[in-house]
């Protein structure tokens, strides 16, 4: 399944509105059957058909909610016709959606679409109206009213993605996230020396030798308080939830470097219980500067994982991450598979 450069660097469009409208059922006939010598044939009309729903479905291949568009309409029942014969039932209107959508309705959560295939019935279409012969009784032998059909259903949902990358960069503005991902995908973040530069998460891809490809959400720059929903605070929290490692990404030149870690770990804990405990790697980033080199012993002693040194913009050790990546990704198929689930793939 390739997948183009361009639709790989786009930001991802994590929300949507979406209007949608189920089609219209089809009006009843309304006709009575006329032969040569029968005059009074009775009536014939047939039912509408029901108009078409409007359905959600998951599919693997989409990567984000950018081709959902604001509105759609399901297709309209056909009208009953003489002879009894039944209008045809609308079609149904397929929008997909990628594996991992929340559907909300007034904030509520009405789905959420985490199988592949996995279908919600986002309007239902109106139902057919009856014609006149559905009328008929021994009361009235010669009905002439029929029904129209109804209108479908309309709704306003709110579409989210969480974004399903395998592995999460945590880190505060400015510890060189997006520098990273440039360096070890084929993702271009725009990279700039200011805080908040990443509004959207960006998942860069890294590619290994065998086509396995790990997915690396850059989610956007956590801040102090980020669960009380200070800064991006939430919306960036949000995106974690699903990943499945944590990489974070810590600036080595700033003093006490580990106090970052205490931080951002206290931060998605304070989000969600047990985020913080996620199968992670730290990254000790700007090794290239001389200040860092001597953190880095510091920063090992006070911290129990494993660091990795390294330079995202000179690309020293980067081989050392990619090799780490790797075997936390091979960990998480492994798990998976042995639990029969089936591991998200790229």
């Amino acid at each position: 399944r390739a997948i183009s450069e361009r639709q790989l660097t786009r930001y991802f469009v994590d929300q949507r509105k979406v209007r949608v409208v189920g089609g219209q059922g089809g009006g009843g006939g309304h006709s009575f059957h006329s032969e040569p010598r029968k005059v009074f044939g009775g009536p014939d009309g047939g039912n509408g058909g029901d108009g078409g729903h409007v359905i959600f479905k998951a599919d693997q291949q989409m990567k984000s909610l950018s081709s959902v568009f604001p509105f759609y309409q399901g297709f309209h029942g056909e009208r009953g016709g003489s002879k009894n014969c039944y209008g045809a039932n609308g079609a149904h209107m397929y929008v997909k959606v990628p594996v991992g959508t929340l559907v909300k309705e007034d904030g509520k959560v009405v789905a959420d679409l985490t199988e592949h295939g996995e279908e919600y019935i986002a309007a239902h279409g109106g139902a057919g109206g009856k014609g006149n012969r559905f009328f008929l009784s021994n009361e009235n032998r010669a009905p002439t009213f029929f029904t129209p059909g109804e209108p479908g259903q309309e709704r306003v949902l709110h579409l989210e993605l969480k974004t399903t990358a395998h592995a999460g960069l945590v880190g505060f503005p400015n510890a060189g996230k997006s520098s990273l991902l440039r360096a070890i995908s084929r993702a271009k973040p725009a990279v700039a020396a200011y805080p908040f530069t990443t509004l959207n998460p960006h998942v860069g891809i890294v590619h290994y030798q065998d086509y396995e490809q790990v997915a690396v959400a850059d989610i956007p720059g956590l801040i102090k308080g980020a669960h009380q929903n200070r800064g991006l605070g939430t919306a960036f929290l949000k995106h974690i939830e699903r990943c499945r490692f944590l990489l974070y990404v810590l600036d080595l030149s700033v003093p006490q470097p580990w106090l970052q870690l205490q931080d951002l770990k206290c931060e998605l804990e304070a989000y969600e219980k047990g985020l913080s405990e996620r199968p992670c790697v730290v990254i000790g980033n700007k090794i290239d500067l001389a200040q860092s080199r001597i953190n880095l012993p510091l920063l090992r002693e006070q911290v129990a994982a494993r660091v990795i040194a390294l330079s995202a913009l000179t690309g020293h050790n980067l081989e050392e991450l990619l090799l780490h990546l790797r075997e936390l990704y091979d960990t998480y198929v492994k798990a998976e598979q042995s639990q029969g689930q089936s591991p998200v793939k790229w």
